[in-house]
């Protein structure tokens, strides 16, 4: 196939059409139940983490167990909420650069490590009530290594007002509405539901969720998709068909490895790449206060960005678009049957007609194709972590939740990004083009969220 034939994608659709159950279902970007905690290569050889890294790992641990988060809320809400709240607490104290939203006159020789345990409790226990009892247990063990005195009292009672102010500032951010009921459209290119379960989209809400720094959801909405009769469109259709089959021939045993080592909820991988390098430079607690609220500030408006771009242009996900050509390739075939053999243009379509039932590699995530949520979190996260440390060539390993013993190396954030990103079209997921806006959206954001919120007072 060179180009899509929307007189094709008519006649495959009616014979094709595929039913929908109404039923509300989380994507991969949001739900994380059944995976594993992810192994710290770096632990035998930096310091021991800060109390900014261990409430950072406790939330990540109950972000991993099923059901504690509700279906309907993105995580990356409670991961900018605790961070802004411990940053805050932390910043009220030392003092070295603008708050977030909570202004405090806090005494200077009060506990930031009280302060910061304290803050990320609150907000968590508010949260998570069903944790509550683990969370005191937390927090217990936090301010066990904290020497008892005025410091410490003073720093749990810095620590408690802040999280108390950004519960409060975020209590009507309309992360409670419900989901917005998603009609399908019928066209070609139309977003339409997905097999295997073909559920409602998730999150249909969320472009309506007040953002924590940027100005408002569509603040650098990307343009839209390439027209289904590019070449821009046709390249990425057939890049995909090939490398993000099930059973693809084509996709390298790297490339498959790739695709599943990215198969979990990518905000994780982030936040733990970012405790990695926070203990390779030997952060002080200060500055891992204000690294971790950057990086989640920025990726909680990430998510509200992608999901109001996905949500203005509904564009079909890959098994949505090879099924329908492949469907319409077998109605014109079977349309030749009666053809002579020596005219007939049978074999133009034979090809196409086999994908009808075409699988990706990975199911595919409940929500519209365009632009990539991989592309814009992991580009956002990226950018911030290389301007935080002023460099972009540190050295780190991951680990995957959900492809255990297998760890992937990089010498720099981009080198990460971009795998993430790219892996997403060998798992089936995603077109080349959904990558490249989702890049871009992505870096964009972390622009603008390191140029407006948290800078130095010096």
């Amino acid at each position: 196939m060179r180009r899509f034939s929307p007189r094709l994608f008519a006649l495959g659709f009616a014979v094709g059409a595929i039913g929908a159950a109404a039923v509300l279902a989380a994507n991969s970007y949001a739900s994380s139940a059944g995976t594993t905690v992810l192994r710290d290569s770096t632990a035998t050889s930096t310091p021991a983490p800060d109390q900014v890294i261990q409430w950072n790992r406790i939330l990540l641990g109950i972000l991993r167990t099923p059901g504690a988060q509700p279906a309907t809320v993105h995580p990356t809400r409670s991961m900018a909420m605790m961070h802004a709240a411990v940053y805050d607490a932390v910043n009220a104290i030392v003092k070295t650069h603008a708050e977030y939203l909570v202004h405090l006159n806090a005494p200077r020789h009060a506990s930031v490590a009280a302060a910061a345990a304290q803050a990320a409790h609150d907000v968590l226990v508010q949260l998570y009530p069903s944790q509550a009892s683990v969370l005191d247990a937390d927090l217990a063990t936090s301010l066990a290594s904290v020497p008892d005195g005025q410091a410490k009292d003073q720093g749990v009672r810095v620590g408690t007002t802040a999280a108390a102010q950004i519960l409060a500032l975020r209590s009507n951010d309309g992360s409670a509405a419900a989901p917005t009921p998603f009609t399908p459209g019928t066209a070609p290119g139309d977003y339409q539901l997905t097999p295997p379960a073909f559920a409602q989209p998730a999150f249909t809400h969320w472009r309506f969720v007040k953002p924590f720094a940027l100005l408002r959801a569509n603040q650098f909405r990307p343009g839209p998709p390439p027209a289904l009769s590019s070449s821009t469109y046709t390249t990425a259709f057939n890049e995909v068909m090939s490398l993000g089959e099930l059973g693809s021939t084509t996709r390298t045993t790297d490339q498959t490895q790739i695709a599943k080592f990215w198969g979990a909820p990518i905000q994780n991988y982030w936040n733990e790449i970012a405790q990695t390098a926070a203990l390779q430079h030997g952060n002080t607690m200060p500055q891992n206060a204000r690294l971790f609220a950057l990086l989640d500030l920025t990726l909680a408006d990430s998510v509200i960005a992608f999901y109001d771009a996905k949500y203005t242009y509904h564009f079909w996900r890959p098994v949505t678009a090879v099924r329908a050509e492949g469907a319409a390739a077998a109605a014109e075939l079977a349309a030749t049957s009666s053809e002579d053999p020596a005219e007939s243009s049978a074999d133009a379509f034979r090809p196409l007609a086999a994908e009808v039932d075409w699988t990706p590699l990975a199911t595919t995530a409940l929500d519209p194709s365009y632009p990539g949520a991989h592309a814009v979190v992991s580009a956002a996260a990226a950018a911030v972590l290389a301007t935080f440390f002023h460099n972009d060539r540190d050295s780190f390993a991951v680990t995957s939740e959900v492809l255990p013993g297998v760890e992937r190396s990089f010498t720099s954030f981009s080198a990460a990004a971009n795998e993430a990103s790219v892996s997403r079209i060998y798992a089936g997921q995603h077109f080349r083009f959904d990558q490249v806006a989702g890049q871009k959206l992505g870096r964009r954001i972390a622009n603008y969220v390191l140029q407006n919120v948290l800078a130095s007072r010096a």
